[in-house]
């Protein structure tokens, strides 16, 4: 059976190691089957019900007709799973099509001494299952009287370990494709493993395996958790409980400690009252004089400020009168500084606009002569181009560089000096060819810097290649070599090139008949994903469709176009691809001519521009002269009016800074700002005269008041003082009555009442705590539940280190028990082939886990053993069938059930084998065995032991009921 966890470890192995029983223990059919009944069961609508003899039973029909129907229906209602049956993954799988559910009835005999619950069951245990199209699988458990006593798979669970029925053990019952698997495999593991689920060793083993990862386990658990959770928390609660037992004991003192405390506070309040007292004294008579000393100093203040007063108001007068007097000069004053100053302004304007236009002028002619000499630059470039382009009429080289003929020649030789490993190509662009030349200024763009660049094989090759254009371009600009590895094919790139009917990529727009050129141009500039397109370029790249693997795209004006930006190019016409030299010749030259003509035309526009530069010059000269008079005039009146202020009693008085300002400035402060400016000054100084005077009065009635006061709190402090000690002596009295003793008292009464009502506190706490007895017995249960723990804890370590001991014996016994079964095994074998005359061997090989079985026909000291492989169908299933009959031999179970055992037998087989399961069920008459066969069996001995079921043949036109024949020999 499989493992059932659901038991006690104690109870189940003792029932899984019914192997065999003792030869004096008394046996008992309890657990054989009486009945059986299928209905909508896999095709059948009703099969049964079949009764089951209690010894030999054999179950004959044609095939179809539900032989393994009835086998299929006792594993499963017996516990067993869908896959143990090799007919279905599921148990939905089992009920017949177009039916709602199956059921199923078994009924398991219960008697004698290994009856299970024989008081509530009765003699015989019904189990009823139901199955439905969904899966669900519920039981119903009843007593012989047919009332229902358990619907829980646990119940049934208890029932099949208390019989000892495994259906799922081959050996108790034992399905045509098991047999495949195990008996008839060709595989030694095979028969290896047949053997260890039979006799439950594999389970055994199984259970080993179990409780040695739960030890683990459980050691782990006890090691990470138990110290630290289950004891933590009681040791805890235990130094609680403590804590609150030994506060019991410091209850007294710390009633002893307050009485104390109220004692020392009782003298603390004493001391505090001599202390106030002490105080009361010092202040008790203070000097009158003082405060009469105050109050004279104040008056003296009030007159100085009063007269102060006077005198600020008498200065106030006499200003206003003088400024009067001054005020005809000032508007005169006032009249002519405007005037000039209106000159003196309009003089710096017109000096501002002759200063901004002549250096306009400046600025415009170093902007023009800048241009000038930009346009003599291309003039010349223009003309070096010509002489260029004439050159190459001849020779088409001279287009990368007047010195490209020379180095080519250079290369050349050193080539054939053997400089080179292999020879340098370039300049790229003489190398290639446009099948389209209207094409010349977007390939142009596109490849840039490659057109005069070299390719070299090497670094040394490079090294050599340097050397020769250091000789060549002496001082110039070198062409850029670039170094990579020549491959005598072109690279293939279908799978990343632009492939469009209507937008070729740079690669199919060139032709090349170096593979090295179109290698180099592949990997530097990645021409196959580079495409032309016509003037809808950016339409196609950033609002179409673009063409597959394109990455850019250039029109035939030289614009270069990504996805999200483009750039537009930077001239337009081709210098390098360009086919029709004349036109370019005669395209350079009429610039030239234009250049020339703009040249004469920015000659004219400098001539006329440095007149006005002159002309502008000589009106600043002129601008400079005027204001510089202009400020000649004003001085004297400035001066004059400097004289006038500084000579007045008015200049005098206020103490201006002498600085001379200018006219303008001068006049209006004098005209607008001196008079308010006097008036503010004075009113300041009578608002502070005023407020001191004020202040002082305010002091002086300040000083009367407290002096009036001091008479009062004097007569006050005489009343308080009285009460005072009168307190004192109360105090003194009820201090005597708490401690008669006078206590030394060295800390405040603060500091006491603060510590008195902390252990005011802390006796309540200790009061609300509960009942003394009961925390007494909170602290001996904490103590003994830490204890008792502990103690459990060390028990459960002991235990799990005895437990090593003990699974080691028990693997010594489960190994010794292994070698005691495989040799029975090997014994029973033996005993069964003779019968027929055979000899055979059995060789267990339990470190690698194979059985190797060898049978050989006839007897004698001349056979010779041979492998189950090489025997007849009919003697290799003669020789399976003693290996089943050595395995039922030394196992036990309550019946056994074979299908189709004999299915590869001839005649004489089939007779040798029956025989010998008829004897073995004779001598195990209290053990129940079922044989499913297609076989009339109509040549059996008669026996009263001997049971046939006979199932009709199927009827394949409807799906009729069928009925059992009983026949009773």
């Amino acid at each position: 059976m499989s493992k059932r966890r659901s038991g006690s470890a104690s109870d189940q192995p003792a029932k899984r190691l019914k192997l065999m029983r003792c030869p004096g223990e008394m046996v008992t059919d309890a657990g054989i089957v009486e009945s059986i009944t299928l209905k909508n069961f896999m095709c059948h609508s009703l099969l049964g019900p079949f009764t089951f003899g209690s010894n030999v039973n054999f179950v004959v029909g044609n095939n179809g007709s539900g032989k393994s129907a009835v086998l299929t229906a006792l594993i499963v209602a017996l516990g067993g799973n869908a896959q143990a049956t090799n007919r279905g993954t599921s148990l939905k799988g089992f009920v017949k099509e177009g039916e709602s559910a199956a059921d199923v009835s078994i009924t398991l005999r219960n008697k004698g001494k290994d009856a299970y619950k024989p008081e509530v069951y009765g003699p015989a245990i019904t189990v009823d299952l139901r199955i439905t199209r969904d899966g669900l699988r519920t039981y119903k458990l009843k007593s012989k009287l047919g009332h229902v006593i358990s619907n829980k798979k646990e119940e049934l669970v208890s029932i099949l370990d208390n019989f000892n029925i495994q259906v799922n053990n081959p050996v108790s019952v034992l399905t045509q494709e098991m047999s495949k698997y195990f008996l008839h495999s060709k595989g030694e593991g095979d028969k290896y493993k047949f053997f260890m689920k039979a006799t439950q060793l594999e389970q055994m083993r199984e259970d080993f395996v179990y409780i040695k990862t739960t030890k683990h386990m459980t050691e782990d658990k006890v090691g990470q958790h138990g110290e630290v959770r289950c004891l933590k928390d009681l040791k805890r609660k235990y130094l609680e409980k403590e804590d609150r037992y030994k506060s019991l004991a410091s209850l007294d003192e710390m009633q002893t400690k307050l009485e104390e405390l109220q004692k020392q506070m009782a003298w603390a309040l004493v001391r505090l009252f001599l202390r106030f007292l002490k105080f009361m004294l010092s202040i008790w008579n203070p000097a009158p004089s003082s405060l009469m000393g105050f109050y004279v100093i104040m008056q003296n203040k009030v007159e100085e400020a009063e007269r102060k007063y006077k005198q600020t108001q008498e200065q106030l007068e006499r200003i206003t009168q003088q400024v009067q007097e001054l005020q005809p000069k000032c508007a005169e004053l006032k009249a002519e500084a405007q005037r000039r100053n209106t000159l003196l302004k309009s003089s710096e304007v017109r000096l501002l606009y002759l200063q901004f236009f002549v250096e306009l002028n400046h600025n415009t002619s170093s902007v023009f002569r800048r241009e000038q000499e930009v346009l003599q630059r291309s003039i010349e470039a223009n003309r070096r181009t010509v002489q260029t382009l004439e050159s190459s009429r001849s020779n088409r080289l001279r287009r990368f560089g007047e010195h490209m003929p020379a180095l080519l020649n250079a290369i050349q030789e050193a080539h054939k000096k053997g400089q080179f490993k292999h020879k340098p190509r370039g300049p790229l662009g003489y190398l290639i060819s446009l099948k389209d030349p209207e094409q010349a200024l977007a390939v142009e763009i596109c490849l840039k810097g490659q057109l005069q660049a070299f390719t070299c094989d090497n670094y040394d090759d490079e090294r050599v290649l340097q050397g020769l254009m250091t000789k060549v371009f002496q001082g110039g600009r070198r062409p850029a070599i670039i170094t990579s590895q020549f491959i005598s094919h072109v690279h293939d790139t279908r799978k990343r090139a632009v492939n469009h009917p209507e937008y070729p990529s740079v690669l199919q727009a060139l032709e090349i008949e170096d593979p090295v050129v179109s290698n180099c141009l592949i990997d530097q500039r990645g021409i196959e994903s580079l495409s032309l397109t016509q003037n809808n370029a950016r339409r196609v790249m950033q609002h179409g469709n673009p063409p597959q693997n394109c990455t850019q795209a250039f029109s035939r004006e030289g614009d270069q176009i990504f996805n999200n930006r483009n750039y537009t190019a930077d001239q337009n016409r081709a210098s390098y691809l360009s086919g029709d030299v004349e036109e370019e010749i005669r395209h350079l030259q009429r610039e030239m001519e234009n250049q020339k003509g703009q040249a004469n035309r920015f000659q004219q526009q400098m001539k006329k521009l440095d007149d006005d530069i002159r002309m502008n010059d000589g009106l600043l000269r002129r601008a400079h002269m005027e204001q510089k008079t202009t400020k000649v005039e004003i001085s004297p009146l400035s001066k004059s009016v400097f004289i006038f202020f500084y000579t007045t009693p008015l200049g005098e008085e206020l103490a201006v800074p002498k600085v001379i300002l200018s006219l303008s400035y001068l006049v209006i402060f004098f005209h607008s700002s001196l008079i308010s400016l006097v008036h503010v000054q004075l009113q300041e100084e009578l608002s502070k005269t005023d407020q001191e005077v004020m202040k002082c009065k305010h002091h002086k009635e300040h000083y009367d008041m407290k002096r009036k006061a001091h008479i009062v709190n004097t007569q006050a402090l005489e009343d308080t003082l009285k009460s005072k000690e009168q307190e004192l002596e109360e105090s003194v009295a009820k201090a005597t009555k708490i401690s008669p003793e006078r206590q030394e008292v060295r800390r405040t009464a603060k500091s006491l009442d603060s510590e008195i009502n902390r252990v005011k506190v802390k006796i309540t706490t200790q009061q609300e705590q509960g009942d003394r007895e009961e925390i007494v017995r909170q602290y001996h249960e904490a103590l003994e539940n830490y204890k008792n723990m502990a103690q459990q804890m060390k028990n459960l370590n002991t235990f799990i280190k005895s437990l090593d001991s003990v699974m080691n014996h028990r693997l010594q016994v489960y190994g010794e028990l292994r070698r005691f079964l495989a040799a029975r095994c090997k014994y029973y074998f033996d005993s069964m082939l003779a019968q027929r005359g055979y000899t055979g061997s059995m060789i267990f090989d339990h470190k690698n886990e194979t059985l190797c079985i060898s049978v050989q026909p006839g007897q004698g000291s001349n056979t010779k053993l041979s492998d189950t492989r090489s025997l007849s169908g009919g003697e290799r299933s003669f020789s399976t069938v003693c290996f089943v009959l050595s395995l039922w031999a030394i196992t036990e179970a309550p019946f056994r059930c074979l299908d189709e055992f004999d299915v590869y037998m001839d005649m004489v087989n089939r007779r040798i084998s029956m025989d010998m399961m008829l004897k073995v069920a004779a001598a195990q008459r209290y053990r129940q065995f079922v044989f499913l066969t297609p076989q009339s069996m109509s040549n059996l001995p008669e026996s009263k032991l001997i049971h046939i079921l006979r199932l009709k043949d199927p009827d394949r036109g409807h799906n009729s009921a069928q009925r059992n024949e009983d026949e009773d020999q």
